[in-house]
């Protein structure tokens, strides 16, 4: 299994922003796109994209961004687009990578990580 961001390997942008498209389907799909496509090769930090691999298989993904739909532009980076495929779910992956996030948030600087989602029950264990 392996974590890659698409910043340092953008040879997987198109698989990327096809796969984030395909598990969030209630995004417009040019979200994804564009903000994936321009995050390459940006000044800024933010925002981030993560594939996580089995193989060659993307099984999950996450990103890292300024802004989740949330009014307080103050607060930064935002967890998003957590997603692990159904046949993957229940062997810790998505603990892998909020790992991930919060390992590249310390890195780039930040000291907070935020969050916004009606999922309750499965991200209070990580504080």
């Amino acid at each position: 299994m392996n974590i890659i961001s698409i910043r340092e390997q953008p040879d997987y942008k198109d698989r990327a922003i096809a796969y984030f498209q395909k598990s969030w389907p209630g995004v417009l799909p040019i979200i994804y796109e564009d903000c994936i496509t321009h995050s390459i090769g940006a000044r800024n930090s933010l925002p981030q994209w993560y594939l996580l691999l089995e193989k060659d298989r993307i099984i999950g993904s996450a990103g890292l961004i300024t802004n989740d739909f949330i009014s307080r532009g103050d607060l930064y980076p935002w967890v998003c687009a957590l997603f692990i495929e159904e046949d993957h779910r229940g062997n810790g992956y998505g603990s892998v990578l909020l790992d991930r996030l919060k390992r590249d948030t310390r890195k780039l600087g930040f000291e907070y990580l935020y969050l916004s989602t009606s999922l309750l029950g499965y991200y209070e264990k990580y504080g």
